[in-house]
């Protein structure tokens, strides 16, 4: 039996229930405690803010009926109660405000941390990056996050206070309108049953018209974030754009996201229209419309001035109560696009552990080793859809020892770098590490942080010492000794810094760490040949003991290493790791670095 696509609106409802599960989990774990007494304070919060609402109510009685028979001590009365009232109002508002931010606040904070922790749970951020399941996480765990949080909390308010709002000034209009007799049939409580229809009418109305809203909104929201992620690239390569003339073509880009985005928000705007529309005509008339159906009971002296004035004011309530969802539409479609784009990026997660375990569900092994060596042991390389790329890769890399890695282009030999970084989980076999050892990482392209040059040099900071004075020795040694005065400024130093001057920083950074094994991916290639000769020189003289596994093409750097290994592919199959024949420079290499040790 062949499965069935399912079907557009079963993918969005199992989007919101997986939405569901993970923003609950506020309510369960470690943060329970906390959540369910913001809950139950927004709930009294609501109480007591309808409390007022309905002394308000009877206040437009008593002070009504003062009017009608010009009772001056009433009227006085209702003046000091009002003041009174108002305050109570001005605290109570305060105090849900209060309560309702801070819930938004703590859950959107539990939210966001969530996201953020398995999004660099497992390097998923860069499997992200070079798989295609969703579009900008980074808005989605910012804007989407937020609104999907402040949104819902707002709805729970709204339906909530709406609900105890209907019911409280249903029994107001109930007992203040009586019954109705119509051509000799009694009505009771015919205010109730026009308020129900009336709300029954207009929010069939703005239902009708806002229904298509949600997938429009939703479309526009990703438009904002495409056109976001455009200015973003644009930003983060200005200087390569600038220089090759690609202005007007990255403008023309720019134009096209936007107008895409204009075009979806031109969709959204007639829809908004339309509930606009209804919505100024609906303003007019609920507050006329009660007053109407109470005037014939006035004027036959059945009820007070005061009476109309309040069932006036319960009519309202009760219909804005009962309208409540219809009027909020718009935002209901902003918190339906957010909260599906959030559960998307949740699931796109878990889809990503799917995939890390391949097509037979084998995944490359990360483990520790027993005799301090570092060991690929039947290590296949594949690509996410199972392809293989390198195959059945043994080495052994002792302490102290440094091997170049070698190989025509695409047989993978910074994915091998990836996958013993934890990057690339696709393929099978074991990478065995030492217990305990610690590695350093250097791209072709260093990664700098904001803040201090300090603060760079020792980026990811961990509890290595440093002794006084070596950072200056280590940047004098990689021909950064201009930069020492400026060691403790603040700047973005992937702009002042050139591409030759990041990659040497890279070096100093690893030499005042020292760790036990460095795994280099074409970490010269901004050198020249001199400066790359000083800083592999450099890195042997400094790190004796430390492993090193150096993925490079460029000539002459096979004689910093004690050997190397080729990465082959004939006839179109997956690439295989074989040893280099040893050549006179390398064994003369390894002959001149025992001799050292030993006169040391």
């Amino acid at each position: 039996m062949v499965d069935r696509p399912a079907s557009h609106a079963a993918i969005q409802q199992r989007l919101l229930r997986r939405f569901a599960l993970l923003a609950f989990g506020y309510w369960r774990g470690p943060t329970r405690i906390k959540a369910w007494g913001f809950t139950i304070g927004l709930f009294l919060a609501l109480l007591l803010n309808l409390a007022v609402a309905v002394a308000v109510n009877g206040w437009n009685k008593l002070f009504f009926d003062a009017l009608q028979y010009k009772n001056e001590p009433r009227i006085i009365l209702s003046i000091s109660l009002v003041i009174v009232l108002a305050v109570l109002s001005a605290l109570t508002v305060a105090l849900l405000q209060q309560v309702r931010m801070r819930l938004q606040l703590r859950w959107r904070e539990w939210l966001t941390k969530t996201l953020v922790r398995r999004w660099m749970e497992r390097r998923r951020f860069y499997q992200l990056s070079i798989l295609d399941l969703v579009d900008n996480p980074e808005a989605r765990m910012a804007e989407d996050g937020r609104l999907a949080i402040e949104l819902f909390v707002d709805f729970t308010a709204g339906v909530t206070n709406a609900v105890l709002t209907a019911a409280s000034f249903v029994g107001v209009l109930w007992f203040i309108g009586g019954s109705l007799t119509m051509w000799g049939v009694e009505i009771p409580g015919y205010l109730v049953i026009a308020a129900i229809l009336y709300s029954g009418v207009t929010s069939f109305g703005m239902l009708l018209i806002g229904r298509p809203l949600v997938a429009r909104v939703e479309e526009k929201a990703a438009a904002e974030a495409d056109f976001r992620y455009e200015l973003t690239r644009t930003r983060e390569n200005a200087e390569t754009i600038a220089l090759i003339g690609g202005d007007d073509d990255e403008r023309s880009k720019l134009d096209g996201s936007f107008d895409a985005l204009a075009l979806r928000w031109v969709s959204v705007i007639g829809r908004q229209t339309r509930m606009i529309f209804l919505a100024g005509a609906n303003n007019v008339l609920a507050p006329v419309i009660p007053l109407l159906l109470g005037a014939p009971k006035y004027l036959a002296g059945e009820i007070s001035l005061g009476d109309l004035m309040q069932a006036a004011a319960a009519f309202t309530q009760v219909q804005n109560a009962l309208n409540w969802l219809s009027d909020n539409s718009l935002r209901l479609a902003d918190w339906f696009a957010s909260a599906r784009r959030v559960a998307a990026l949740d699931s796109a997660f878990a889809q990503l552990d799917k995939l890390a375990e391949g097509p037979e569900g084998h995944a490359i092994d990360l483990g520790f080793s027993d005799d301090g060596a570092l060991h690929l042991r039947g290590l296949s390389i594949a690509q996410h859809d199972g392809k293989v790329m390198l195959a059945d890769a043994e080495v052994r890399i002792r302490q102290g020892e440094k091997v170049l890695v070698k190989g025509d282009s695409g047989t993978g030999k910074s994915t091998l770098i990836r996958a013993m970084a934890g990057l690339w989980p696709w393929g099978s076999g074991q990478i065995l590490r030492p217990r305990g050892a610690r590695i350093a990482f250097m791209p072709q392209r260093p990664y700098i942080p904001l803040g201090t040059l300090r603060h760079a040099l020792d980026y990811p900071h961990d509890e290595t010492p440093v002794e006084p004075g070596r950072t200056e020795e280590m940047l004098r040694a990689c021909g950064l000794d201009h930069f020492i005065a400026r060691l403790d400024e603040e700047e973005n130093w992937s702009g002042v810094l050139s591409g030759g001057e990041q990659q040497r920083l890279a070096f100093a950074r690893v030499l005042l760490k020292r760790p036990d094994i460095i795994i280099m991916d074409e970490p010269t290639s901004a050198l020249d040949e001199l400066s790359q000769t000083r800083m592999m020189e450099l890195l042997r003289a400094e790190v004796r003991d430390s492993m090193v596994l150096h993925v490079a093409h460029r000539p002459g750097l096979d004689r910093f290493h004690d050997r190397a290994i080729h990465l082959k592919r004939e006839r179109g199959g997956p690439a295989t790791v074989e040893e280099a024949p040893s050549d006179i420079w390398l064994a003369g290499r390894r002959w001149l670095s025992k001799v050292r040790a030993g006169e040391r």
